[in-house]
């Protein structure tokens, strides 16, 4: 009876530990920027400066992500084409399937989080995103009398 209750503790324990998939895509929704990309362990590329930043919406495991160059009054011009999304889960793992008119491709969710997120690609390169925060400048401030 005690081996009983031990393994029933610890397969609880164990049940609600593990994330599920699907909760990689709760904070995906949004503006981001590259702040890295890891090509290798020693091979890392930082960006300071994001001219372009990704807005991703995903609704219902379909979506798309499209390349936007934020302005200084906080609206967006788009910078290129919208690129579909199929979220897939595979092997406990969340999938984000790209498509354009050109190309199909995958990427992985590594990381997700409310301000971080993170991409591997099918080649092994990762991409680490930050949230995007805008600037908002106050171009229409009056001069002081």
């Amino acid at each position: 009876m005690m081996r009983l209750s031990i393994v029933l503790i610890l397969m609880i324990l164990f049940t609600s530990c593990n994330n599920k998939p699907g909760e990689n895509l709760d904070h995906i929704n949004g503006y981001w920027g590259i702040e890295k990309v890891e090509f290798t362990k020693d091979s890392i590329r930082d960006f300071k400066i994001n001219e372009i930043v990704d807005y991703i919406e995903i609704i219902d495991s379909l979506g798309f992500r499209v390349k936007v160059k934020p302005q200084f009054d906080g609206t967006y011009i788009p910078a290129g084409e919208p690129e579909k999304i199929n979220v897939t889960i595979e092997e406990n793992k969340v999938s984000l399937n790209y498509s354009t008119a050109f190309n199909n491709w995958k990427e992985v969710i590594v990381a997700s989080k409310e301000d971080e997120l993170s991409l591997k690609n099918e080649r092994g390169i990762i991409y680490h995103y930050k949230r995007y925060k805008p600037l908002k400048l106050d171009l229409d401030e009056k001069e002081n009398e």
